[in-house]
């Protein structure tokens, strides 16, 4: 098992410190966000584009056909299933604060962000913590597929480790900073792209072989 703090210095060596910055509205990262689900961030993009270019504005969209939004956001993938998603949030948005904006949520408790917005349909833990994360500048660990993969491989979580498991254990070990939470975030995302791959990773390039549970597990004469 790795300990944590050397594991984020080497990737912070390697991949850099990252310096946090607002990406867009939490509104915008939140509709965002569920596009991204199960498919490309160029697939996703090419639908957010799609999706305001023919809509113009978040109130247009709210009151577009669900039959509407699913062919605007088509480019995106499982259209059928996000746009009655994207459509419902709009409109449950709307009813709490008589506005389509998330800007108040900055002003709340991050565990109260994360509850608010775990509450809305097809909103799931890493949905909510891209918006607090990214958007909002809340300390929250969003964890997708790399975060979760690397995580359970070096044996910072046990390796059933759910996503929030991980996500309170991860933000644990980060102190609830935001800035290491977000420098730390896209760093695990770089060595599971680069390194920690799903399929043939490079464990003999690896800097954390020597403490990986899993390179340790596979090659049981080095125990």
């Amino acid at each position: 098992m790795c300990e944590f703090l050397p594991v984020e210095s080497v990737v912070t060596r390697i991949y850099g410190q990252r310096s946090w910055v607002s990406n867009r509205p939490p509104l915008d990262e939140l509709i965002l966000t569920i596009l991204s689900q199960h498919t490309s961030d160029g697939n996703c993009a090419r639908a957010f584009e799609s999706l305001w270019g023919q809509f113009g504005s978040w109130r247009a969209i709210a009151d577009a056909p669900v039959a509407e939004i699913t062919n605007a956001i088509a480019s995106g993938g499982l259209a059928r299933l996000k746009a009655p998603r994207i459509k419902a949030i709009l409109q449950r948005i709307r009813q709490d604060s008589n506005a389509l904006s998330l800007d108040y949520l900055a002003e709340q408790p991050p565990e109260e962000t994360r509850r608010w917005l775990i509450g809305l349909s097809g909103v799931g833990p890493k949905t909510a913590a891209c918006v607090q994360l990214f958007s909002l500048g809340q300390p929250a660990m969003p964890v997708d597929t790399h975060v979760l993969r690397v995580s359970r491989r070096l044996g910072l979580v046990p390796p059933t480790a759910d996503v929030d498991e991980t996500q309170h254990q991860l933000e644990r070990l980060l102190a609830s900073d935001r800035d290491r939470i977000y420098s730390f975030h896209l760093n695990l995302i770089d060595h599971g792209r680069a390194v920690c791959r799903v399929r043939r990773p490079h464990c003999e390039q690896c800097p954390l072989a020597d403490c990986c549970d899993a390179y340790r597990r596979s090659r049981p004469h080095h125990a």
